[in-house]
């Protein structure tokens, strides 16, 4: 590969959360974190991050190229978007997702999906109202529609007979019915469970959308973290109605792992929509770009970034296809979706744990000792689920699952 995906980059002290935290549960039995060295592995095994959706893979070289030249001009100070910001995302999103007739007044900058989720719900809502999401869900979501006074009603994704995730559109439409909903959170793809939605998909999903007046905020960070072979279609392209009716969200920072720059962006192609999505994200006059930020992306998103991402999924690939055979071959009683997108896992185990008497919180704290520092599913509203990130050099992820084999699901205390 052109591209370094093997390095294992020492992160400890270089202000990285996945690195210099981990989580743990409390004494309430929530989860929270706690400094690394606090925690005690067995035989002194190194931690492995495996939980924070962050990669450890050092970014594509033209991001630091392009914020390197800007910092050679020693003035920060106010500033507008460049026109080449707006060409690159217009680029990337008609070469990468075949999206149609998009023009830079569609695009709007947001600190961060969240927030922009947020200032999208403020509009369409008022305070109290009942928002239609998936579940699992990702905790940032439960987080921050409870902050700001809406009620989730969660719609359970289920498996089908090829254990693939899929929507339940008769148990959707009785919930929008009963809970009188107008708004939904939509996760493509989607996350903790990796489903990459089809076509036919999102056209059921703008039926009923339509058929009830429901707008949709769509999250999209994900939408370049996919497996070969699986395709993401924009919500927004999916049907006229999606089009009109859809504020969609994206950034670079999952796709190159430039989180702690910050800077996200909309695509709303409805007028109304977008300046009342606009006026509202502006009121805290805090929601303004980085200035270094608008160079990691034209850096990421020039020829050298599309390599780069296309090589980035064939190594997610080889991992995930690595720890889903290990894990149906080795560890009786954890099951797993194999995902069509994102870098994460979300396995249950369910079985495993009843089978061996152990709770939850056993079997984190198991995990966390042999170094493995995986991620509390509850928080997504899987009850014996653990996310887990596989973003991260195979070397890596095949010591992880030694470990796990070793030291937690074939322990001889388990057998």
């Amino acid at each position: 590969m052109k591209y370094d995906f093997t390095t294992i980059m020492k992160r400890k002290g270089q202000d990285a959360i996945a690195a210099d935290f981990v989580p743990m549960p409390d004494e309430d039995g929530r989860f929270t974190t706690v400094p690394e060295e606090t925690v005690e592995t067995i035989d002194n095994l190194d931690k492995i991050p495996m939980w924070v959706a962050d990669m450890n893979f050092p970014v594509v070289p033209t991001i630091t190229t392009s914020m390197a030249k800007r910092l050679e001009h020693p003035a920060y100070g106010y500033f507008t978007p460049r026109k080449e910001y707006f060409d690159e995302i217009i680029k990337w999103q008609t070469t990468r997702h075949n999206m149609k007739n998009l023009e830079p007044e569609f695009i709007g900058y947001e600190n961060g999906v969240l927030g922009g989720v947020i200032s999208a719900l403020n509009v369409l809502c008022s305070k109290g109202d009942q928002v239609l999401l998936h579940s699992p869900t990702y905790i940032g979501f439960t987080n921050s529609l409870k902050n700001n006074g809406y009620n989730m009603i969660l719609s359970p994704l289920k498996l089908d007979e090829n254990n693939v995730w899929r929507m339940d559109f008769e148990d959707m439409e009785k919930r929008i019915v009963e809970n009188n909903i107008h708004a939904m959170v939509f996760c493509s793809p989607h996350n903790p469970c990796g489903r990459v939605w089809e076509k036919w998909e999102l056209e059921e999903l703008s039926k009923l959308c339509e058929k009830y007046d429901v707008k949709v905020v769509s999250d999209e960070i994900w939408s370049d973290i996919i497996r070969p072979g699986a395709e993401h279609i924009p919500t927004q392209m999916a049907t006229g109605y999606l089009r009109d009716n859809t504020a969609a969200f994206y950034a670079p920072s999952k796709t190159f792992n430039l989180a702690g720059l910050v800077g996200s962006y909309h695509i709303i192609y409805n007028k109304t929509l977008r300046d009342r999505i606009h006026k509202e994200s502006s009121l805290s006059h805090y929601n303004e770009m980085n200035v270094l930020s608008l160079y990691a992306l034209v850096g990421a998103y020039q020829p050298e970034g599309y390599e780069w991402v296309d090589e980035l999924n064939e190594v997610i690939k080889g991992n995930i296809d690595y720890a889903c055979d290990y894990i149906d071959q080795k560890f009786e009683g954890v099951r797993v979706s194999k995902p069509q997108g994102t870098y994460m896992l979300f396995i249950d185990c369910e079985d495993w744990c009843k089978t061996h008497h152990k709770s939850m919180d056993d079997l984190l704290k198991a995990g966390l000792k042999c170094g493995v520092c995986w991620q509390d599913g509850r928080m997504f509203h899987g009850d014996y689920a653990i996310r887990l990130n596989l973003a991260l050099p195979l070397s890596r992820v095949q010591e992880a699952f030694e470990r796990l084999d070793r030291y937690v699901f074939n322990a001889p205390e388990n057998q």
